[in-house]
């Protein structure tokens, strides 16, 4: 190591990895109060499996969509592109008789094939990401009720269960296996590949990109062809987890995992990173909810709770993207400034509101079968 990199202050040394630390800090926040409030419920097998396994179930997805954030874009599409993916792969094994081993394939290219609908969409009409996909998750969705015609189709093979909740005997579960390796397959994407240094180029400045030789619409193409593959593969993944498929499921696919991956670090400004920080981020918000859950608080308060995570991350990253532009001295000085002191205060305030309703939850939270 340089002497150079030796003699940069610590707060410098640690800025690259903050990304990782802070939902890191979080996860342990969430340990250590369930700790306190829910040791028994919270920290057994079977509720760390279920964990484990909602956490897997988004895995994919937050890997490309951690493609699509970095380079300025949005897929709002994801859950719809997973229910009709999958209403199409029921059918294919329902009614027409096909094999799983050949309808999961055709799930997952036709996943591909929707993400490529998106990305000519942006790219060739040059409609914003936001509407466009917007757009197409309504379209996706209109489709998906119309072939579904409300039914609920369920009972398929054993294969397609294993996928969504098997487990290797004295291993993990299978869906977690697929969603580390994912995330694994992303993580080399990003670090070691030309398609991780293009996307992070688009991010910073598509136009400098552009002029360097990089094709920056047909790389944004291949970003929503992986975003909807791998949308198509959780759908496959819940299916099995199920064992049944209907049109309005996965609504809230895409803000779970664009809240996932902001978390963990990825700038909705382009340009900045990080697929460790997006696995610590699906972590994050499954614990969290399954804290939630644990505690017995209404579904409706975990989407607040969930809302105030991402509101104090976007703000927290957002002003440490202006104090880089600002050029202040390193994250610890910029603290001491004016806005960094707003900054401290206003993270203080939403992470005392999150607080407040766990201590809530665990106040009210009585035993269900106190009779025994």
């Amino acid at each position: 190591m340089s002497d150079a990199t030796t003699n940069r202050p610590m707060s410098e040394r640690l800025e690259p990895y903050l990304a990782i630390i802070g939902p890191l800090v979080m996860i342990l926040a969430v340990l250590l109060f369930m700790a306190v409030a829910e040791p028994a419920r919270y920290f057994r097998a079977t509720n760390l499996n279920l964990i484990l396994l909602d956490a897997a179930l988004y895995m994919p997805m937050a890997m490309a969509m951690t493609f699509v954030i970095t380079q300025r874009g949005i897929d709002l599409s994801i859950g719809s592109i997973a229910a009709l993916s999958s209403i199409l792969m029921a059918f294919l094994i329902k009614q027409y008789g096909f094999s799983v081993y050949i309808a999961v394939p055709i799930a997952i290219m036709l996943g591909a094939l929707m993400g490529l609908i998106n990305g000519l969409i942006i790219t060739r009409f040059n409609v914003p990401d936001l509407i466009g996909t917007l757009a197409m998750d309504l379209v996706y969705r209109g489709f998906a009720l119309v072939i579904a015609k409300g039914l609920v189709l369920a009972r398929f093979p054993d294969f397609l269960t294993e996928i969504g909740r098997g487990q290797i005997p004295s291993f993990i579960p299978i869906p977690v296996i697929i969603g580390i390796a994912t995330m694994i397959a992303g993580y080399v994407l990003l670090t070691r590949s030309y398609f991780g240094r293009y996307t992070i180029a688009i991010g910073s400045n598509p136009e400098a990109a552009e002029l360097t030789g990089i094709s920056v619409n047909r790389h944004k193409v291949h970003a929503y062809v992986l975003c909807g593959a791998c949308a198509a593969l959780a759908g496959v993944m819940l299916t099995g987890k199920l064992n049944a498929i209907q049109a309005t499921s996965a609504p809230y696919f895409n803000l779970h995992v664009i809240a996932a991956v902001v978390v963990g670090g990825t700038s909705l400004f382009g340009g900045r990173a990080s697929m460790l920080g997006s696995f610590a981020g699906v972590l994050l918000l499954s614990m969290m909810i399954n804290a939630l859950v644990t505690l017995r608080i209404e579904f409706f308060w975990q989407s607040v709770a969930s809302g105030v995570v991402i509101v104090s991350s976007v703000a927290l990253y957002t002003w440490m993207q202006k104090k880089d532009r600002d050029g202040a001295g390193g994250w610890l000085a910029a603290l001491t400034t004016p806005d960094g002191q707003k900054m401290f205060r206003f993270s203080a305030a939403l992470l005392g509101v999150l607080i407040a309703l766990l201590a809530v939850g665990a106040l009210l939270a009585g035993d269900p079968n106190p009779s025994g």
